[in-house]
This record gives structure tokens, C-alpha cells and sequence, in this order.
């Protein structure tokens, strides 16, 4: 629980929680609300940059209240479809990695929540090498500036699905919500946000109680317990029926439908059994399932199920009437998988 607004940076904190830092300063009240919207609706990356403010007040800024600002490492573009993967690193040296993708309703940018992660999905680049440290609620945030910036074209969707899980990082993620969907800021309508989660149930519980709008996705990626527990560590601590349950409250809550990752890996998890598995387990929630093509790790063995298997599986949801797609794949040409430019950047510095 973050208890004190000194232990976050500028970026991090409340419009409310500005009042606090400019009447320290000495400013006045309304300097709040221009700081704010110099932060989060301008997407300033200096206080140079912040000309209504007077030069004494953004030294005292400067001095006492640094900008949390991402440096650009790499970008890698998909020649196929124009996606754009992003390495930052960060002020304490540690890179993390971000995706932008066009669609034809909007673009969509992939962030973050971790530096690592340490939830172990063996499939999953992310989790090489454990977890290092959660983020601020700013340097998720500054992962869509940035790109914005750099992009100039407008974010409308979000998707906390990069390396990490979010729900290890509650605190910061209610920060990160509260604040990108911030009428005064960026406005990004909750309901334009995607959290997706290993299934860490007792956060579930509590994320659901915040009643936000924000689609909740559960990476299930198997139709039973044991393989579950082949594929993901987090299955020895939560069986299915629990992480069904805490999405069944989470809707109950929220009245959003629930979203179901399932990474189809070949010869593992998508037979038809396996898919009438599944039907039967998600039948009678609210929910669509994404089947994702798993993009092939070399650290890891697994590999992609078959075109014509994937086509197989979403056709024996369809006949139990399950709301179901296959996720477009995109940017196949770069380091697609997730963690994988991080992880490559690490190996080359190493």
C-alpha cells in the first residue's frame, strides 16, 4: 500500500496529491491543475517546456521533483505490418520493452508493469531471468507518452500485457488506471484498457472491488489443472475453479465481460479434447476466448501449433457456442514474443 506521496515521483501522483506538493512550494492552488495538465494531457518531457509556470517554480521543481522521463534504446518495425516495438531504459539503468500496433479501430500500445517478471510461464521470454523490480505508476504511463510523442499519432487502446504481472503491482496499476483515464489528463476511456493477469485470485478480488471499467484478461492457456501446472508455475498456488471464481466475482462487480488468453502450443494444449475442455469450463460466463499463436522462445522448446490445428480448436469452441477469435499476429518479423528485444539487448551487454 503506497501510504505517502513522497514516495512517488511527480508523475505518479493524484491531482489532488499536486495541491500538497505546490502549496509546499509556496505556489498557488491552480498551479496544481496546470502542472498536472503540463504532465499528463501536453506529455511534457521537461519543465523548460512548462511556460506558464514561473522560472523560480520550475527550478524548485527541477531540484526537487525530477521528471520521469524513459530513454529510447531501440526500435524495431515490422515490415509486414508496420508494428513497432519500443526498448526504454530506465534512470536506474534497466531497459524495458513496449509494443505499437495499428489497427483499423485505433492504435493499440502494449506496456509493461514490471522489469522481469517472476511468474515463470514456460513459454514466455519475459520471465528469463526473474523479476527485478515493479514500475512507478509514472514509467507505465510514460511508455504511451513516449511513443506518442515519438509516433505522433493517438493512442486509443491499452493493453497491460507486456513483460510483468500486473497484478504483483496492484498498487502502482490502480495508479496507472486512475490516472491515464483522468479527465483532466490523457482521458483514455477505462474501457479502451486491457489488465491482464497470470491469475494472482486474491488481487483479482481486490482489482474488481475498485469497480473500474477496464476489460480483466486471464491467461488460462490449458483446459485442466495438470496442464495448467506444466505450462504455469502460478497453477501449484491457484487451481482453475479458484481463478474461474474470482472472474465470475469480477464480473459480478463490474458487469465486464471477462477475456480468456489460451496460447495454443503445439502437441500441449490443443487437441479437440482440450478444446471441448475448455468449452466446458468457460460455459455459462460472460467471457470470449483469444486463442494466441505462441511465438516460438529459443530459450524454450515449445513451439506454435499448426495453422490448420488453431482453425480446428476455434471451430470446436464455435460448435459449444463460445464466443472465440485467433489473434491477428503481429509483427512476426521482429522480436515478437514478449521479453524477447529486452532480453537480447540484456545478452549483448552481458
Amino acid at each position: 500500500m503506497i501510504e505517502d506521496v513522497n514516495d512517488l515521483d511527480i508523475g505518479s501522483i493524484y491531482m489532488d496529491e499536486l495541491y500538497q506538493v505546490t502549496e509546499r512550494l509556496g505556489a498557488k492552488p491552480y498551479v496544481a491543475r496546470q502542472l498536472f495538465d503540463w504532465i499528463h494531457k501536453k506529455q511534457s518531457r521537461s519543465y523548460g517546456e512548462m511556460t506558464n509556470l514561473s522560472k523560480s517554480l520550475r527550478e524548485q521543481l527541477i531540484n526537487g521533483y525530477p521528471l520521469v522521463i524513459p530513454e529510447l534504446l531501440e526500435v524495431q518495425e515490422s515490415k509486414i505490418d508496420g508494428t513497432k516495438k519500443f526498448l526504454f531504459r530506465l534512470e536506474d539503468g534497466n531497459v524495458i520493452e513496449s509494443v505499437w500496433m495499428k489497427y483499423h479501430h485505433g492504435n493499440s500500445v502494449c506496456i509493461s508493469s514490471q522489469v522481469g517478471c517472476r511468474m515463470g510461464c514456460r513459454f514466455c521470454a519475459s520471465t528469463i531471468g526473474g523479476l527485478i523490480r515493479n514500475l512507478s505508476a509514472s514509467e507505465m504511463l510514460e511508455q504511451i507518452y513516449e511513443i506518442t510523442r515519438i509516433t505522433g499519432e493517438k493512442v486509443s487502446n491499452v493493453v497491460v500485457m507486456g513483460t510483468g504481472e500486473p497484478l504483483e503491482n496492484l498498487d502502482h496499476l490502480i495508479r496507472f488506471i486512475r490516472l491515464i483515464s483522468d479527465e483532466n489528463g490523457m482521458n483514455l476511456s477505462q474501457r479502451n484498457i486491457t489488465v491482464s493477469t497470470c491469475g494472482i485470485v486474491p488481487k483479482i478480488y481486490e482489482l474488481a472491488d475498485e469497480n473500474f471499467q477496464i476489460t480483466l484478461a486471464l491467461s488460462l492457456h490449458a483446459p485442466n489443472d495438470e496442464k495448467r501446472r506444466e505450462l504455469m508455475p502460478v497453477a501449484n498456488k491457484y487451481t482453475i475453479k479458484e481463478e474461474l471464481d474470482a472472474c465470475r466475482y469480477y464480473f459480478h462487480k463490474t458487469g465486464r465481460r471477462i477475456t480468456f488468453e489460451y496460447a495454443l502450443v503445439g502437441g500441449k494444449n490443443d487437441s479437440e479434447t482440450d478444446a471441448a475442455q475448455l468449452a466446458a469450463l468457460v460455459k455459462g460466463i460472460n467471457c470470449h476466448v483469444n486463442l494466441i499463436p505462441v511465438n516460438p522462445v529459443r530459450e524454450r522448446s515449445y513451439v506454435k501449433s499448426e495453422k490448420k490445428v488453431m482453425e480446428n480448436f476455434k471451430n470446436k469452441l464455435e460448435k459449444y457456442r463460445i464466443n472465440v477469435t485467433i489473434r491477428r499476429e503481429m509483427g512476426s518479423d521482429i522480436d515478437g514474443a514478449c521479453g524477447q528485444l529486452r532480453r537480447k539487448y540484456i545478452d549483448k551487454s552481458e
